[in-house]
């Protein structure tokens, strides 16, 4: 089973990444020039801000070890395809989520391996160099970038073609992080069971933190509403597989990949509690718009 996740992981991260791909055109990087007050306090609450309270829920929980660093993995990776229907649901700019990602998936090559570094010094063996080594920034580089780069080339390329492969790798990329989450539960089931309580409540709490501070945050410095909530959205909701990949692929340390994978599945949870109160606030302004 091992070798044949080894084998699978990467292609499934590479198909969702080159399905994110055909969603995003030069002109996505080029918006964040439309948005910058509202990207800039996204991404330094998504890649400052969260990981330190994810370091805080760690220690306040007792996780340590290989479930501790998997923990801080996932909080440094970019916002989740799941972020873009979670926030259209909630009423937040999409198009500020679609930038929001393109811009931190290419940031994450730099700031993942930072973060492994940190992760073993505090809670593995202290090698920190693992995550600055010229080969991991290059195998970060080549399971983000390239399959995002190859679909955003057949989208130029073949845009009919795209538009119409887009929904069928949607769905398909479903299926197969999915299937990615439940392979890593099943790899290593004993680190779930032993840390199950733990790890569920720190999961719960950093989706949860996530989208507050996103929104209140975004709001506290004058963000409209809905670029506020697609912010929500983005650092509430993260690219499991993604972290899982650098994980098992880049670290080969399948126990790192349990949080990813437990976090993928519960991060849903205030996910859609958190759209669908964003949705009535939206529909009560409307109509408070309306009536004025």
């Amino acid at each position: 089973m091992g070798s044949l996740f080894a084998v699978f992981l990467p292609l499934a991260l590479a198909l969702v990444m080159f399905g994110l791909g055909l969603t995003l055109t030069v002109d996505d990087f080029a918006r964040v020039l439309r948005y910058p007050k509202a990207a800039a306090v996204a991404l330094v609450c998504q890649m400052l801000l969260l990981p330190a309270v994810c370091l805080g829920l760690i220690y306040l929980f007792g996780l340590d070890g290989a479930v501790a660093a998997g923990m801080l993995l996932l909080a440094a990776s970019p916002g989740g395809p799941s972020a873009n229907l979670f926030s259209h649901i909630a009423g937040g700019n999409v198009a500020l989520n679609i930038t929001l990602t393109a811009v931190n998936s290419v940031l994450a090559v730099f700031t993942l391996p930072l973060v492994v570094g940190l992760s073993y010094t505090l809670f593995l063996d202290g090698d920190a160099g693992i995550g600055l080594r010229p080969d991991k920034f290059a195998q970060v580089f080549a399971i983000v970038l390239i399959p995002v780069a190859l679909g955003m080339w057949v989208h130029h390329r073949f845009p009919d073609w795209s538009r119409r492969a887009r929904g069928a790798v949607k769905v398909l990329s479903i299926v197969v992080l999915a299937l990615v989450v439940v392979a890593a539960v099943a790899r290593d089931f004993d680190t779930l069971t032993d840390n199950v309580g733990a790890l569920a409540a720190v999961c719960l709490l950093l989706a949860t933190v996530g989208i507050l501070v996103g929104f209140y945050v975004s709001r506290l410095f004058g963000i409209e509403a809905d670029q506020a909530v697609a912010a929500a959205m983005e650092i509430g909701i993260h690219n499991g597989a993604l972290a899982i990949a650098v994980a098992t692929s880049v670290l080969h340390n399948s126990a790192m990949a349990v949080p990813p994978a437990v976090y993928g599945v519960l991060m849903n949870v205030p996910a859609a509690v958190a759209a669908a109160l964003f949705a009535r606030r939206a529909r009560a302004a409307g109509l408070e718009t309306t009536a004025a």
